[in-house]
């Protein structure tokens, strides 16, 4: 066979551009998935390729031998796990990445010993630092990324924490390519790899799957590359394959008819450490692994580490302070020769107690000018709103933005004297209400027909119901007609809903929760709601509150971020603090 192809079983010879694919291979457990990708390594590693293997599970170590452990497999480095060459740590991810890249060196990364969050923090770094690295031309060369059950890499539904690593490996699937990346997905739980991800491999390779939902996520595939009755024919005979045997299918490649075929995958050259012990079967430990220069993969990490550090901000500012203390600890070292006394000056000490009452202090105004910013954008709205009332615009109000729209019901308002029709009078409404603070009330209001409270109205419109703005925008749509009742019951008047128009519905709910998450982004306000949130109904202390939060209790930021929640009436409470509960009805 020459190097120029790769041989993986009768009448299935794939050409060696297949580094720079992306291959899903799927299979129930034991059915020769990992078996048939070591084969695919094999190949690729005597065409002279470079490879890259993520085995969370620990089963291929054996690659360093050959079947019969009596001799030398391929010359891969493997980082971690119990037969590391060298060890591996959850926060090495981007130096790996360097070494992998600019070293063109072979790695099996073994992360069986890492706990999951740990696996995330790895991959994160190592994924994204591979696609960045391969952009440059000069690291535009071939390699082929293995990723053992990949769907823990390139899960369909992300835990917290895994968003950034799904989104690298969908990276590499979807536009590696292009940098010289392919990509080999192995799994056993079709359901639960990502979709987004599947679909994108221009390979797949099916082997034995018995499960119903397992199956069936094979149709987001099926959907998108394949026809009817090819997915006939593979759905009738996958759940009774026999061991070894995989369905290779590759429309339009590497020919314009590609590949639709049923093969006995080749037996492997390498100890197959993954097989599952057989009773009374004395297991075998190879005897030989090939060498790999460890001294000179040392000296390139510790190179690779060295430009890493040279690169972080982290590392220098640590140099910079271990500087400073050597420094510090040279000035305090008693000098030889004698020098003039010190004349001893006496510095006047602030309290604690009065530190703490400055900051509280600080905090308070801080609070104030909080709602200062609150109220001078209430009056902006205001403004705007005057100006396009007697500007005396014909157009209607700019688009709402794309969403669940409201289409109003409700014939058009009577026409006053000077309006001429009831569009001209309903255009002239909409103008006056605009897009600001008193449209979103009477959105709150047009949403809860039965009324709501001020506070209720607050909520739900970002405005603070104890603030001038918010009684000014009320008492103009109470003298417009717009609502009635008392600050305990507002509701929504025909006349209102008329005026409104069409509109934008806020939600409601969790959902409504999710919607100030959002607009808070990574605020300290927004982790601090995030707290109450999780802990709702239960009231926390502000020194609970703070602690949960990442925050110090008495500060000034701590002040300012719960003064903003508080205009907002997004939490409830002074000296015990929740969510407030408009946020889960």
């Amino acid at each position: 066979m020459s190097a120029s192809a790769l041989h993986l079983g009768p009448g299935v010879t794939l050409p060696l551009e297949t580094v720079t694919q992306s291959i899903a291979i799927i299979a129930k457990r034991r059915a020769g998935k990992s078996y048939t990708a070591r084969r695919l390594v094999e190949q690729l590693h005597r065409a002279g390729q470079q490879l890259v293997i993520v085995d969370p599970k620990g089963d291929w170590w054996g690659i360093r031998s050959a079947a019969d452990g009596k001799a030398p497999g391929l010359p891969v480095v493997i980082l971690g796990g119990e037969r590391d060459d060298v060890p591996l740590e959850s926060g090495a991810g981007e130096v790996v990445a360097k070494l992998a890249v600019e070293e063109r060196v072979s790695v099996l990364l073994d992360l069986s010993l890492f706990r999951k969050h740990e696996v995330a923090t790895f991959m994160t770094g190592f994924l994204e630092t591979l696609y960045r690295l391969k952009a440059r031309e000069q690291y535009r060369t071939p390699v082929m990324l293995v990723i053992d059950e990949a769907d823990a890499i390139a899960p369909q539904r992300p835990q917290r924490g895994e968003e950034r690593m799904l989104g690298a490996a969908e990276d590499i699937v979807r536009r590696g390519g292009q940098r010289g990346i392919g990509c080999t997905l192995i799994t056993q739980r079709t359901a639960v790899l990502n979709k987004n991800v599947l679909t994108q491999a221009q390979v797949l390779v099916a082997l034995r799957t018995i499960a119903p939902q397992e199956l069936a996520a094979l149709e987001a595939w099926i959907d998108v590359h394949g026809t009817q009755a090819q997915r006939a024919k593979l759905m009738e005979v996958l759940p009774s394959l026999p061991i070894g045997d995989a369905w290779f299918w590759s429309p339009g490649w590497p020919e314009a008819d590609g590949i639709f075929q049923r093969v006995h995958v080749a037996r492997i050259d390498t100890f197959d450490s993954g097989a599952t012990p057989k009773p009374g079967e004395k297991r075998v430990e190879p005897k030989t692994a090939a060498d790999v220069d460890l001294e000179a993969l040392r000296r390139q990490m510790a190179a690779t580490i060295e430009r890493a550090k040279a690169e972080d901000p982290r590392a220098l500012r640590a140099r910079i302070a271990e500087l400073s203390r050597e420094l510090n600890a040279a000035r305090s070292t008693k000098p030889a020769t004698p020098t003039p006394p010190v004349k001893r000056v006496e510095v006047p000490v602030v309290s604690e107690a009065k530190l703490t009452a400055l900051e509280a202090r600080v905090g308070g105004l801080r609070d104030t000018v909080e709602q200062l910013v609150q109220i001078v954008r209430g009056w902006r709205e205001l403004h705007a709103a005057r100006v396009a009332t007697f500007a005396n615009v014909g157009a209607l109000p700019a688009p709402l933005p794309p969403g669940r729209i409201v289409r109003s019901a409700h014939p058009v308002a009577r026409p006053t004297p000077a309006s001429g029709n009831g569009r001209d009078h309903a255009q002239r409404c909409q103008a006056e209400i605009g897009q600001g603070g008193l449209r979103r009330i009477l959105v709150a209001l047009a949403q809860r027909p039965q009324g709501l409270s001020a506070s209720q109205i607050g909520v739900r419109a970002g405005l603070s119901s104890r603030s001038g703005t918010f009684s000014t925008y009320v008492g103009r749509a109470r003298a417009a007609g717009w609502i009635d009742g008392t600050r305990g019951r507002m509701r929504v008047t025909e006349a209102g809903r008329a005026a409104l128009g069409d509109y934008q519905a806020l939600p409601e709910g969790r959902a409504l929760l999710e919607h100030w998450l959002g607009e808070l982004g990574n605020s300290g306000s927004a982790r601090m709601l995030r707290v109450l949130a999780e802990t709702y109904p239960k009231q926390l202390t502000k020194a609970e509150l703070a602690e949960r939060a990442g925050m110090t209790v008495n500060s000034g930021t701590f002040s300012t971020y719960l003064g903003r929640l508080h205009a907002l009436e997004l939490i409830e409470g002074r000296g015990e603090l929740r969510a407030s509960e408009e946020l889960f009805s």
